[in-house]
């Protein structure tokens, strides 16, 4: 599809913006982030904002935006971001075996998860439109089961449900870490696309839309396990605490633990009180908690660093 120059600086400027956040199984090998940094760079209207590795977890997000434009009836029909993932999740099976792969955060594929939120005037079908479009890229060419949560599901099925269903939480490897592969050969729950065989060496992949989730890690000055996932529990609206926070009880380094949070709804049950019922909770185990930080900017940020990005572009 070919714009000229003005066409490209108003599409560029759109305020119909989708955002993607790409989750990759590694963040130790910086010979294999550079290859799916330099693919995502084949779609320079696909801006990655932000990027947040994580070594003890030997796992990187990458936060992207883009346009979507649409046809004479206003179904939307093309974004920069579908090449632009598809393109980094070849290049993230090109040059990382799951096999090979050791963490301190769960994982069942390569790229393990995709989500899509939209921006500013985007609608959450636009962005159930895209995780869809990429699922089928991803489920068919590379021959990689895909599972679709959220808006993109038929059903609307909740990330954490597929994750359950998949043995997700459950660590394999020295009681609280991750390694090689997790799931039978032949995936226990039907996909949404791609074959129910799986590669041990690419796993499985998860894709969605939904509303903009924050994400809130708390660290812990302890090396318990087992009290890290007692508070993570407790805090977490499965556990009858917080509604609308989700929430993972981890290894984090040598000294460290974490609860790593997903506040579903931020304008709800934001940080501060997160943080709060934490801090409590942990007290009554002996614990000390540190301030908890975001690994993503706000979506307002998002939007103004992306507009940034592209104005500065020649």
């Amino acid at each position: 599809m070919a714009f000229n120059s003005t066409c490209k600086d108003k599409i560029r400027s759109s305020s119909v913006l989708l955002c993607c956040k790409l989750f990759i199984s590694e963040s130790r090998n910086r010979g294999a982030l550079d290859c799916i940094e330099r693919a995502a760079r084949l779609e320079p209207d696909a801006v990655i904002v932000k990027k947040f590795e994580d070594g003890a977890y030997n796992r990187v997000r990458y936060t992207l935006v883009s346009y979507v434009l649409h046809d004479s009836t206003g179904c939307p029909v093309y974004s920069p971001l579908q090449r632009a993932v598809v393109a980094m999740a070849e290049a993230a099976y090109g040059a990382i075996n799951l096999e090979l792969h050791s963490g301190a955060h769960p994982r069942v594929g390569v790229v393990d998860d995709i989500v899509f939120h939209p921006l500013a005037r985007a609608s959450l079908e636009e962005a159930s439109w895209l995780a869809k479009a990429v699922a089928a890229e991803i489920g068919n060419q590379f021959q990689v089961p895909v599972f679709l949560y959220g808006a993109a599901h038929p059903m609307g099925k909740a990330l954490d449900t597929i994750r359950r269903e998949l043995d997700y939480y459950r660590p394999n490897y020295l009681g609280c870490q991750w390694a090689g592969w997790t799931v039978p050969e032949t995936v226990p729950v039907k996909p949404e696309v791609g074959p129910d065989q799986v590669s041990r060496a690419r796993g499985i992949a998860m894709i969605g839309a939904r509303p903009w989730v924050a994400l809130y890690n708390v660290p812990i000055l302890s090396t318990d396990v087992s009290a890290a996932r007692r508070i993570a529990r407790a805090v977490s609206a499965r556990g009858g605490g917080l509604p609308t926070v989700q929430t993972l009880g981890l290894l984090h380094g040598e000294d460290l633990t974490e609860i790593a949070c997903m506040l579903l709804e931020p304008n709800r049950v934001g940080a501060d009180r997160v943080q709060n019922q934490i801090e409590v909770l942990a007290a009554r185990e002996g614990l000390d908690v540190e301030r908890g930080y975001f690994t993503d900017l706000s979506p307002q940020m998002i939007v103004e660093m992306y507009l940034k990005l592209v104005s500065d572009r020649p």
